[in-house]
């Protein structure tokens, strides 16, 4: 079976060690678009030895660059996918599977991908870890991805199907390099809700976390992914705490 008429599109910065592994599960896609922010490192010539075109776009947040790979892309059809995530065989099937039809045409405007998320070397089954689904292919006359400055989503119109097969997931190898993009990201999240105009109570510091662990630990038998479900969940619940207490320190800085 050739390739599917559909770009898959990467943003990149300083990706050599992921880069070309990336490129390898998505290389049945008729094209792969990598657009990169600067990298320092080797990522474009490693992604370009890979069979991907490459853009340099200069950096301008998570949303708009992989808005700038919708527009860039070759296809109407395009496959999101982070540089430190892979297609694995049965999910490559099942996208072969979706383009094999006479018109070549999917069914829906767009495709819902459950990603499996790997920490401390464990694929997390349970938890807030898996599942994990997200629209990741669609046709992007119908689509649009959201403005949300992280955990940027596309935005959808018409109908989503939805996809057999893992998207593997693979964070930070070591705990300080996955806390240090944490602490990025819950300060993009405080910094949104401030501009949205919400309030963090002192209630909601406590609250927010503890529901958190209850839901994914317990309710979504999060303990039976062991040791990596424990920390993995017990870190998500510290992002929480973490995004409101900025929450509340622009609060004060702005009531000042």
């Amino acid at each position: 079976m050739g390739k599917i008429p559909a770009t898959a599109t990467i943003i990149a910065c300083n990706e050599s060690e992921n880069i070309s592994h990336c490129i390898e599960s998505v290389g049945f896609f008729d094209e792969i678009l990598v657009i990169d922010s600067g990298s320092t490192d080797n990522t474009v010539a490693v992604a370009e030895k890979a069979g991907a075109r490459v853009i340099h776009n200069p950096w301008s947040g998570f949303s708009r660059q992989k808005q700038f790979g919708f527009d860039e892309a070759a296809h109407d059809w395009v496959f999101s996918i982070d540089a430190d995530e892979r297609v694995t065989p049965r999910l490559k099937q099942s996208l072969l599977e979706l383009f094999a039809g006479p018109s070549q045409s999917p069914q829906y405007n767009g495709y819902l991908i459950n990603r499996c998320n790997h920490f401390m070397g464990q694929a997390l089954r349970h938890g807030e870890g898996y599942p994990d689904w997200l629209l990741r292919l669609s046709n992007r006359t119908e689509a649009r991805w959201s403005e949300d400055p992280v955990h940027e989503k596309i935005q959808l119109s018409g109908e989503k199907g939805q996809l057999v097969g893992d998207l593997d997931h693979y964070t930070e190898d070591r705990i300080s390099s996955y806390l240090h993009k944490q602490n990025k990201y819950t300060t993009l999240q405080a910094c949104n809700l401030f501009e949205q105009g919400k309030r963090a109570s002192g209630l909601k510091l406590f609250a927010s976390p503890l529901v958190r662990f209850i839901k994914f630990y317990f309710l979504r038998l999060g303990f039976l992914d062991g040791v990596p479900g424990f920390v993995h969940i017990s870190i998500g619940c510290f992002n929480s705490f973490c995004k409101y207490a900025k929450l509340r320190e622009l609060q004060n800085d702005n009531a000042n």
